[in-house]
């Protein structure tokens, strides 16, 4: 069920309104969140249910065995138990196919011809969300930084909780897991806020993302029909598609959860205004960044082995996200761009020599600031070509032309939008880059909270508008969020 059909446009005010009659009861309400919850995933499929139950049932389990085993060793064994099941059933369904693929290719090398041969295998959406979530759960008990919940039926709301279940934000157990035993009365202020959020996503997904994605579509999906001019503005198009597409789940799932007086973590902080990759990566897919640093890069050794340790660890860090995000050599070239760049920043940081020099950006120079803005926004897009690339030699098409030119092409409008829907796409991305810089400095949504009601009234009536009328619909290959195949 997608945020932005008329299905959940049904299903969730029917849920809103039974969940306000039965908030005080918790038990009921998380029976109602439950039940809502594997409703809201089996729209999609109603066969992968058994997975999210499975990886609940096992993580529940073992998190109760880890917390009462005396030994540490039985701890860290009943640890690998549920790695071993989770990242077991991720790699079947996300990566078996890739790994037969590059058995195949390494024995061409060779000389060696094997007969082609890939599984039939659905990928379930948001597997590697809410396994990423549950593996938390586990690691943190292990740790004993988290004490396991005896209620099954809370931490099974807490793993399939519908808003954030098939595109994050990845939650840890010790910030949203005991906001399942607590009593809520409706506040208006929080519905208010929930609410602008969730028009806010859906302006961004539907009126921008998936109105660039009919350009991005044209041109990625037929590269060689395309000259440099096309594949530079379907780059930048695509730069803005992935982050109005993500970032407006995430606006939609923070907001219905704020309307239920839930917390759910920021995930974007206008990333697009980052002077380094450093600082794109704390402010993109904060939920992602910060479980691959506290679960992956810390028990690496992060930068506690030394300097050179912790370079090695930054790019394996990297590689991996890469490789979480889809079983491609693309994606794996996509980590690898950002955790070279970034070890290339902290080299930088650490050395003080004729070739690493020590850089640093004044604040008050505003030509400094917008040239680390630009680089920064150029290095992304480069490596937003691997990640959006439907193969690597597509990939490596577009890099090589990139630059030349086509002088029969005469405009942008044979690209897919006609002229009016390419004009309206280029004032939305530059909306959009206005409301962030805004946002930035002033924090946009408290200061339009402060406002007077009427001007409120106006800007909730005029995103109405814009979003029924300008948004895109009953365009099947635009209309999922792009982060469900991941």
């Amino acid at each position: 069920m997608l945020f932005n059909s008329l299905d959940f446009a049904i299903f969730f005010p029917i849920f809103f309104i039974i969940y306000w009659i039965f908030s005080k009861k918790i038990v009921a309400r998380n029976v109602l969140i439950l039940t809502s919850s594997y409703i809201f995933y089996a729209w999609w499929d109603w066969r992968f249910l058994f997975l999210i139950i499975f990886s609940s049932i096992v993580d529940f389990t073992i998190g109760q065995k880890i917390f009462k085993a005396s030994k540490k060793r039985t701890k860290r064994n009943y640890l690998i138990v549920s790695l071993v099941l989770n990242l077991g059933f991720l790699a079947y369904f996300k990566y078996a196919n890739f790994f037969i693929d590059s058995f195949i290719q390494s024995f061409r090398l060779f000389g060696a011809d094997l007969d082609s041969y890939s599984l039939h295998i659905i990928l379930p959406v948001g597997i590697s969300f809410y396994t990423f979530q549950t593996l938390s759960y586990t690691i943190d008990i292990y740790r004993e930084r988290l004490k396991p919940t005896k209620n099954w039926l809370a931490f099974f709301s807490f793993v399939a909780f519908f808003p954030q279940l098939v595109a994050g934000p990845i939650e840890r157990a010790s910030h949203l897991l005991p906001q399942f035993f607590k009593v809520y009365n409706f506040n208006y202020k929080l519905f208010k806020s929930g609410m602008l959020l969730i028009a806010f996503g859906l302006f961004k997904k539907m009126v921008i993302a998936d109105r660039l994605a009919i350009l991005v579509n044209e041109v990625y999906n037929n590269p060689t029909d395309h000259g440099g001019q096309a594949l530079i503005i379907a780059t930048i198009f695509f730069a803005f598609q992935i982050y109005c597409d993500f970032s407006g789940y995430s606006d939609i799932a923070i907001g219905i959860a704020r309307t239920l007086g839930f917390d759910l973590m920021k995930n974007f902080d206008t990333p697009y205004f980052s002077k380094s990759i450093t600082e794109f990566w704390r402010r993109w897919h904060i939920s992602l960044s910060t479980w691959f640093r506290d679960y992956v890069y810390i028990p690496l050794g992060g930068s506690r082995k030394g300097k050179n340790r912790m370079y090695i660890n930054l790019l394996l860090v990297f590689v991996i996200s890469g490789l979480w995000h889809g079983a491609a050599i693309t994606f794996i070239i996509w980590g690898f761009i950002h955790g070279v760049i970034i070890v290339i920043e902290k080299a930088t940081d650490n050395y003080k020599t004729s070739f690493f020099k020590k850089i640093r950006i004044d604040k008050n120079n505003l030509l400094e600031r917008t040239l680390f803005l630009m680089i920064t926004f150029s290095i992304v897009c480069f490596a937003w070509i691997f990640f959006r690339a439907n193969s690597f030699t597509d990939s490596m098409y577009i890099v090589q032309n990139l630059f030349k030119f086509d002088p029969e092409l005469k405009n942008f409008y044979s690209l897919g939008l006609v002229s009016s829907e390419f004009n309206l796409a280029l004032v939305a991305i530059i909306a959009l880059l206005g409301f962030d810089y805004f946002h930035r400095k002033y924090n946009a949504f408290k200061a339009l909270n402060r406002m007077h009601f009427l001007v409120r009234s106006v800007f909730y009536v005029i995103i109405a508008f814009i979003i029924i009328i300008f948004g895109i619909y009953g365009n099947d290959s635009v209309s999922e969020f792009i982060y469900f195949q991941f």
